[in-house]
């Protein structure tokens, strides 16, 4: 153990655990979150005096080198709900995991706006964004400098909306998808990949107008036909937003639960 963190070759090599469940694991301990599911909706007062004493200053942010060696200066805390969204887990947020850039911040929550019109009632999850003055966060590789987020993937169970595995906090990114999205310990629970396509559409259209872009989308590789099949799926398609081709088997793993996106400058 060196400088308080954990060797990841001792977590790959030494023990007998499946990469994704070790990976997971590292989150905890790196970052000395709980293992207990969180509760969604903490107490108020908590949460809301965190943000009002986090929330960030009204000076434009400052983005430093990339997303994988990068900082952050005057980062913006997201707000840890909305009309229509949540952040997903108590621990992480006030760990403070939900920092971001200004312009990725308001990208998000003018998507969040119009989709209020266009699927009112459906709720959606964001996941970790960046530390405060962006650097590493473990056991993430990216989400370094304010202009990478994670998005829970939206669900279904019989085709309506389903909601009940939005809430067990950080042991979400542990859950297990098909090749087909369905979750393996309840295939009547799919993805909604119609949905995701079209949150991703709009995240490109409202980056945009804040001078950013939707550069990568990272997505379990088996999961990208199923995300392409349908009306915005195929608008997707076609939209030239790179879906990433080729990931680790690790990495790949643990992209079936969420999408992780990552905004650029434009053009």
């Amino acid at each position: 153990m060196e400088g308080g963190q954990i060797s990841w070759k001792m977590k790959y090599t030494e023990f007998n655990w499946n990469q994704k469940t070790a990976l997971m694991i590292s989150l905890f301990m790196l970052t000395g979150l709980s293992c207990q599911a969180q509760p969604t909706k903490p107490p108020v007062n908590k949460v809301e005096i965190y943000y009002q004493q986090n929330k960030g200053n009204d000076q434009p942010s400052v983005i430093s080198g990339s997303v994988d060696k990068g900082k952050l200066e005057n980062a913006k805390l997201l707000p840890f709900s909305g009309t229509n969204f949540h952040y997903f887990d108590t621990a992480s947020y006030l760990a403070g995991r939900a920092f971001t850039s200004d312009k990725v911040l308001n990208a998000m929550l003018a998507t969040y706006k119009i989709l209020e019109t266009e699927v009112p009632g459906r709720a959606f999850c964001v996941m970790e964004c960046s530390n405060e003055h962006g650097g590493k966060i473990y056991p993430h590789r990216t989400h370094q400098n304010g202009l990478s987020v994670d998005f829970m993937m939206p669900l279904v169970k019989k085709g309506m909306p389903y909601y009940e595995l939005d809430s067990i906090g950080q042991t979400h990114y542990f859950l297990d998808f098909n090749n087909q999205g369905q979750y393996k310990a309840d295939t009547s629970i799919s993805i909604d990949f119609e949905l995701a396509a079209r949150h991703i559409l709009l995240l490109h259209e409202q980056a945009k107008k804040q001078g950013l872009k939707v550069s990568k989308v990272i997505i379990k590789i088996e999961l990208k036909d199923e995300l392409f099949a349908g009306e915005y799926g195929k608008k997707l398609k076609a939209s030239g937003i790179y879906i990433v081709q080729n990931l680790t088997p690790l990495i790949n793993s643990v992209h079936d639960d969420h999408y992780h996106i990552d905004f650029d400058h434009r053009p």
